[in-house]
């Protein structure tokens, strides 16, 4: 067997924990024994450790160590340590054993993730505890500006949450490089319980936004979390005109997302006028569905009400938006409203907005301009 060959059935046996054939196989040859101990394989440059920390074999962790000397520390490509894939798949065993044999508690590995991060992305709490008890550091920061706290909120693990606030009360209090808190990761992801708890525990104030203007209700209901945006309108007094840096309201925003729903919820729920216009370019929501392509959206926004006939700053309506973009379905459905009949929606005024034959046929197909 080829050397290359045998070092791919060694790291097979790895990964099926067979410590057995493992050892016999390492006893046959001083160069594969070297290629397990110091040996980098695939894209990833994973080391044996790698391989055996991330499939939780703790036996051949303390062979591969002990008994062949391989250094904890080793990195693969991405400067991940096997503490890193330990704590990442949640091996409890596997990760004491190597924070026992000298592992760094707070290894960074590319993009600054330490293994408590990297915890924080399963919900193994005890996993978590046992890094903390180790010493981790829970205010390091990766180079998104998140904390293991951001991390968690993600996930949305209620009970993880609690935990972290306990040993850390103040680590609520923190921002991406973007600005953005743990409440606005939470709310984005859906994670109904740990909008709950953060609401309940911590001190984030009404409307915080992020370098884009964002909120939390606004990235609550930009991806259809319904139930969180009446969390925050319950709990926090959310505003539901709130503006982003562009001037776009949750009801915006949630049109360029195609969430009917969540549009449904703001118009007939809250009362909010569905035209309603951006402050920055005087778009409006059917403005936004059209640009985007959502004929679903749009077909929503007219049953509630929506002015076909609505103009931004620079006298342009929906139908314009939709032509830019060539969305055929938009086009059909705003001209079956009758929108051609208005003077500055003529084939004229669309071939010299469209500067394209093709987007001028997807407008002849619909209307038989010719």
């Amino acid at each position: 067997m080829a050397q290359e060959d045998q070092v791919k059935h060694l790291l097979r046996l790895i990964q099926e924990g067979n410590l057995h054939l493992l050892k016999e196989e390492v006893c046959k040859c001083e160069s594969v024994r070297t290629a397990m101990v110091k040996g980098h394989f695939g894209r990833s440059g994973d080391t044996a450790l790698h391989y055996a920390a991330r499939r939780g074999h703790l036996e051949i962790l303390k062979y591969l160590v002990e008994e062949l000397g391989a250094d904890v520390e080793l990195m693969n490509s991405d400067y991940k340590r096997a503490l890193h894939e330990a704590a990442s798949m949640g091996h409890r065993e596997c990760l004491r054993y190597l924070i026992a044999r000298g592992a760094r508690v707070d290894a960074l590995k590319k993009a600054d993730w330490t293994p408590l991060m990297m915890a924080c992305t399963r919900k193994n709490l005890e996993v978590i505890k046992d890094l903390i008890d180790s010493g981790a550091n829970l205010t390091l920061k990766n180079k998104d500006g998140w904390n293991c706290f951001h991390i968690a909120c993600r996930e949305g693990n209620p009970e993880i949450i609690q935990f972290l606030l306990k040993v850390s009360p103040g680590i609520w209090d923190v921002e991406s490089k973007v600005k953005r808190t743990p409440l606005h990761t939470a709310a984005m992801h859906g994670c109904t319980e740990a909008v709950d708890v953060l609401l309940e525990r911590c001190g984030y104030g009404p409307d915080a936004k992020d370098s884009c203007g964002v909120t939390p209700f606004m990235d609550a209901v930009q991806n259809g979390h319904i139930r969180i945006a009446k969390l925050l309108l319950q709990k926090h007094r959310a505003n539901i005109s709130a503006t982003d840096a562009l001037g776009a309201q949750s009801l915006h925003r949630a049109a360029v997302t195609a969430q009917d729903k969540a549009i449904h919820f703001l118009v007939v729920e809250l009362g909010v006028n569905v035209n309603e216009r951006a402050t920055d370019l005087k778009l409006t929501a059917l403005h936004y569905a059209a640009k985007e392509g959502h004929s679903g959206t749009l077909e929503t926004l007219l049953t509630l009400g929506a002015d076909v006939h609505a103009k931004d700053f620079k006298g342009r309506s929906a139908l314009h938006m939709a032509c830019a973009g060539q969305h055929a379905k938009c086009i059909r459905l705003l001209v079956d409203t009758g929108l051609t009949d208005s003077p500055d929606n003529t084939g004229t005024l669309a071939s010299q907005l469209l500067k394209k034959p093709e987007a001028l046929k997807v407008l002849e197909d619909v209307t038989d301009i010719k």
